[in-house]
């Protein structure tokens, strides 16, 4: 299937506050695709890279084997297009990540084209820089904003503070209970090992805990079994539903998978050092923490479609977790290296709809007792 990406990406100030928007259009000219997001304080380029690397990947999932990219960043264009070099070192990583995204597909080709000709992704980047600035909307567009009553975490809403604008959608973050690779402190991605004896108790404990707070919707869970296991007791204390989610799953971590942290920098040493400095960077067979992050933050952008404004019991593991932390805090790939979370720990986030966000909770293990 052939198909149109338009992308745009802005900056309010250069750098500054940016945001990026990309829409995937059939031969009709018809919306496939929308795709928009704000990305904290950055540079007109890399939100247009960003808007790029958005469009590609909405392409791959609408199925598309041909893709006509329009923008109206000459400098995208031409980069990508090979006909320009790519010299700032900041931008080499994005350049990178569209090449590899772009070499998927049978063909892909730019064009320039000016501004009023992209008006599509442009109001959507401006969108999401507005809804990131927290931009009043007319009082007719606002959501009511009950204060939640959570007994669990007896706390108010931070909308006045924040200026965040509708109802949250609660994410109650559940790490799985213990198994044999998490004992032995071993890299455990896709592997499949099952609860241990005390991961079980962990689990019951922590269903236990959740059981406690009113209004739950769902719960959702990576599809791997230490998390199902510890989900159908989450979702058995509750009488809730539970129900997969294929993008929550942990890390791939390829050939490392089993391996202790020094196994695998004794076994390919040069990877692992830049596997730990550069989210980019794949474990040897494995997938990087950057492609885990956009699975995860789609992941996100489900649950909240489908139970915007409700709270829901999300069961993953240590880097799908982080990496919605991070989304919340809005902060770079360090903090996958500098949080620790417990096994059958509990964090709470808020996501709201205007893209606020609010942690109200981190590396909770007092259920475990």
């Amino acid at each position: 299937m052939r198909v149109v990406v338009e992308a745009d990406g802005g900056s309010r100030g250069n750098p500054g506050p940016a945001g990026y928007g990309a829409v995937v259009l059939d031969a009709s000219g018809g919306v496939l695709a929308e795709r928009s997001e704000g990305i904290g304080i950055a540079t007109n380029n890399v939100a247009e890279y960003q808007g790029l690397i958005a469009g590609l990947r909405a392409a791959a999932e609408v199925g598309a084997s041909v893709v006509d990219v329009r923008m109206d960043s000459k400098l995208v264009v031409e980069q990508m297009s090979g006909r320009w070099k790519v010299k700032h070192p900041s931008m080499q990583p994005l350049v990178a990540q569209a090449r590899e995204l772009a070499r998927a597909f049978e063909r892909v080709s730019y064009e320039w084209i000016p501004r009023e000709r992209n008006q599509l992704a442009d109001r959507l980047a401006n969108q999401a820089m507005d809804d990131q600035a927290g931009v009043e909307r007319p009082e007719k567009d606002k959501p009511a904003r009950p204060e939640p009553q959570q007994p669990d975490t007896a706390i108010t809403s931070p909308t006045s503070w924040t200026g965040a604008v509708g109802e949250p959608t609660r994410f109650y973050l559940l790490r799985h209970g213990q198994t044999a690779l998490s004992v032995g402190r071993r890299y455990s991605g896709r592997g499949n090992p099952p609860l241990t004896e005390v991961g079980r108790g962990q689990a019951e404990a922590a269903a236990r805990r959740l059981a406690k707070i009113e209004g739950l919707s769902a719960v959702v869970s990576s599809p791997l079994g230490r998390t199902q296991e510890t989900a159908r007791a989450v979702a058995a204390a509750t009488g809730v539903e539970l129900s997969s989610d294929d993008d929550l799953i942990e890390t791939d971590f390829g050939a490392w998978e089993g391996l202790t942290f020094t196994e695998a920098a004794e076994r390919d040493p040069d990877v692992h050092r830049r596997w730990l400095g550069d989210p980019s960077v794949s474990a040897p067979g494995g997938e990087s923490f950057d492609q885990v992050h956009h699975r995860v933050r789609r992941a996100r952008n489900t649950i909240v479609s489908r139970f915007g404004g409700a709270n829901v019991v999300v069961v993953s593991h240590v880097t799908p977790i982080k990496s919605l932390l991070r989304m919340a805090l809005d902060v770079g790939p360090s903090l996958l290296f500098r949080l620790h979370l417990d096994l059958a720990s509990l964090s709470v986030v808020e996501f709201y709809p205007d893209g606020q966000a609010s942690v109200r909770l981190v590396n909770d293990t007092s259920h475990l007792g």
